[in-house]
Parts: structure tokens; sequence; C-alpha cells
């Protein structure tokens, strides 16, 4: 049995261990180790310009969201779903990298944001990820339906919702839009209008090509990916599961799915590229509206990791955008 502390004990300091991004070490006893500290140590830039707020969503998990809104609204906007990547391993709502660019979305698509906390493996495996993405979304309509926080309720349109994830998160956003079809009617008054999927992290027992001749110093290289992918599936499974591969062969085909609007993202130099291209171009001949942005020479997470460059602020314009010609 795995246990988790936040720090290392003499009991596990000389034992071999798997290392995620400084947060995260695995022991080969099953221990586990976790950082209070995130792995993008960056200033907060928080001047007053968006008012943001935390609620627990799973009381039974301890779960909380993070609530973001412009200051100065008093329009209903539409609301925004950002759900952060790492791997399923590391992460959360309140590393100040996603607090960050969670400021600049409640900017700059004049959105509220919801950026939730999942479950991370290596103590909680897939399907725990997708399961909590899925709980998230259920608040939302919980907040609809009673419209007791107006705080939220004043400001969102919560008939013109949309869900982002980067990379894990970019998987999770995929596994609601499969799970809640074109229309999401379970969630009701809710009305999901699309989805947009920031470098998804999906797998694959074959190796893409972009998988297989990545740079070795990519940010996110092919010895992570593949950590990242053996501490989170089930026991037992590989990368093909459903869960990480949409078209594997255990996977249900998804050409008779019917999806909402799909933005997919990637970097040109992103070891996950391929994967994001095939995925989409897949949907796309399936009749489903899909659009596929690639930007060249980038890597995973450039959006996040410098988010005042010229292709974070296209991206956000692309962003934008999408969410205009997708809301009525």
């Amino acid at each position: 049995m795995s246990s988790t502390t936040t720090e290392t004990t003499s009991s596990t300091s000389s034992l071999p261990y798997e290392e995620c991004r400084g947060v995260l070490r695995v022991y080969s006893d099953g221990s586990i180790v976790r950082s209070s500290k995130p792995s993008f140590d960056v200033p907060v830039h928080d001047d007053g310009s968006v008012a943001w707020k935390d609620v627990v969503f799973d009381h039974t998990n301890q779960l909380q969201l993070r609530l973001y809104k412009p200051a100065a609204s008093k329009s209903k906007l539409p609301i925004f779903y950002y759900i952060h990547g790492g791997g399923f391993c590391i992460g959360s709502r309140a590393w100040p990298n996603c607090q960050n660019y969670c400021f600049q979305l409640a900017l700059s698509l004049q959105a509220v944001i919801v950026s939730p906390d999942y479950r991370l493996a290596p103590e909680h495996r897939l399907p725990a990820a997708i399961d909590d993405g899925f709980a998230a979304v259920k608040w939302l309509q919980a907040q609809a339906l009673s419209s007791e926080d107006t705080w939220l309720t004043d400001v969102a349109d919560f008939g013109n919702v949309f869900i982002s994830g980067d990379s894990a998160g970019g998987n999770i956003a995929h596994n609601l839009a499969v799970q809640l079809g074109a229309g999401s009617p379970e969630l009701a008054p809710v009305r999901v209008k699309g989805y947009v999927l920031l470098a998804p992290f999906f797998g694959g027992t074959i190796l893409s090509k972009s998988e297989a001749e990545g740079p070795k110093e990519a940010f996110l290289n092919w010895e992570l990916i593949d950590r990242f992918w053996r501490l989170s599936i089930p026991v037992g499974e590989n990368t093909d599961h459903p869960l990480v591969n949409p078209f594997g062969p255990f996977s249900r085909s998804l050409e008779e799915v019917p999806f909402d609007p799909i933005l997919v993202v990637v970097g040109g130099s992103d070891l996950l590229k391929d994967r994001a291209a095939d995925y989409a171009n897949r949907l796309k001949n399936w009749g489903n509206k899909i659009e596929y942005v690639e930007f060249e020479g980038k890597q995973h997470g450039f959006f996040t990791i410098d988010p005042d460059s010229e292709a974070s602020k296209a991206l956000m314009l692309i962003v934008k955008r999408f969410i205009t010609e997708n809301s009525s």
C-alpha cells in the first residue's frame, strides 16, 4: 500500500524513485512524496482587475475550484472552464502559473473562468480525474438551478459555456465532450457551446512519429510522457486504455458520437502534435465542426510558460473568436 507524505523521510531517502517536475517523487517501495511548492514558482500578478474566490465543489473528496470574473463587469458573461494540465499527476488551480493564466483569460475573453482541481495520480488513477471533471460541470448546473451565489449568478450566462483543458485537462475536456454529447442535455439549464483542447494529452501503445522522433530536450519529453502514463493509467492497463487513446482497439467508435464544436491547439514542436492532428482530422472527417491550429516551433504549454509571447497573444485571439462564433 502506498503512502503520501509532504517531505522525504529517512525510510525512503535511500530508495530509488521517479520524479515529476520536482514536486512528485514515487519511491520503489510505493511511497509517494509531494512537495507543497509548485513546479512553476512565479509571482502572481493580481492587480485587482479580476475578482476571484475558491469554492468547494466536491465535499466528499474536498475538491475546490477557483472562480474568476472581470471586476468591472456588469453584464452577463460566457463561462469558460480552464482545466489544468500536469500528466494527471501534478498541478493545481492554485499554482501561480495557472492563476496568472486565468487572470488573462478572464480579462481577454471577458468571461467567468472556472478552474477546477481534480484528484491526482498515482494516489488516484484514472478515471478519477475524468469523474472529477464531470463533478465540476455538474456543480455549475447546481448553481444555475439554485441561484444562491449571486457573486456568480449575477454575471454568468449558464447557456453559454465552453470547456477548455490544457494537456491532461484537454484529455478531460475530450472525455467530457464524449460523455455529455452535443447540446449537453443532462446539464440543463447549462448549455455547453464548445470545447477548447490545448495540447490534449492522448496516448497509445504504437508511438506517433512526433513521439518517437521528438527531441529528448523537449519541455515535455518522451521519458516524462511515459512516466506520467505509467503513474496515471489503471494498474494492469496500458496506453490503449479508452480514456488515454480515443481511437484504440478497446475504445468505443466516435464516428457516430455527436460533438459540439471543438478547437484543437498544439505547438509544432510538441511531441503530442501528431496525436492532436490525427484527433482533429478524424473528428472533422466524420462531419463535426473542428478547428485545428498549430503554432510552428512552439513547445508544449507555450501559452502558460510564456503567456506574453506573440504566439500566446495570437492564441488568445483565436479562442476569443471561437467563443464569439459559437455563442448565441
